[in-house]
């Protein structure tokens, strides 16, 4: 196996997330359903949330550059039998944002204690390359031009605080262009 990823413990991660979805969805079946937006489809997958949810907690775990490497150079070969509905990559790349609220309600769950000394930092998420901003439509009226130490970029700005113990504390989306001691986290 790949020396980059054999750290990870792939099934410590399913498990947290799997209790966390199970409990999660205990919760979400006494409350009233969210209404659906006009034209909106479900997506339907031989893959469950919670293995998309666990892939993507590895990859940001395995320091793999890009997500495209790690689903083809790791996943793939390695953890089929982990995960026995793999889809492909594009496929895959498909499912990703139907994790995006459960993933966020997740995060909530692993904050760690105020410790007295906190760490407040951010970091760019471009939507797309610099030379293209003008033809993206996704996130249209969402994002904004920013720039910091490294150059200009398009998109968002995440901005976390954690403890001296690298716990997450808080964290927060914004446009590229929001000061960072503007933000109340």
């Amino acid at each position: 196996m790949d020396n980059i990823v054999s750290h990870l413990d792939i099934t410590r991660i399913f498990c947290e997330v799997d209790d966390f979805c199970q409990s999660f969805e205990k919760h979400w079946q006494e409350q009233p359903i969210l209404p659906s937006m006009l034209g909106e489809r479900k997506s339907r997958s031989r893959m469950r949330l919670r293995e998309v949810m666990t892939i993507e907690i590895a990859f940001h775990g395995s320091g793999y550059k890009t997500f495209k490497d790690f689903y083809t150079l790791t996943v793939i070969p390695f953890w089929r039998k982990a995960f026995p509905h793999l889809v492909s990559y594009t496929r895959f790349v498909d499912l990703r944002h139907w994790t995006m609220m459960l993933f966020c309600c997740f995060l909530h769950t692993r904050i760690g204690e105020v410790t007295g000394i906190s760490i407040i930092d951010s970091t760019p998420i471009n939507v797309c390359v610099t030379c293209r901003p003008h033809a993206h439509k996704v996130f249209k009226g969402m994002v904004n031009w920013g720039k910091n130490s490294v150059g200009w970029h398009f998109g968002f700005k995440l901005h976390l605080i954690i403890n001296y113990k690298g716990e997450l504390l808080a964290f927060k989306l914004t446009p590229a262009n929001v000061d960072d001691r503007q933000t109340s986290v």
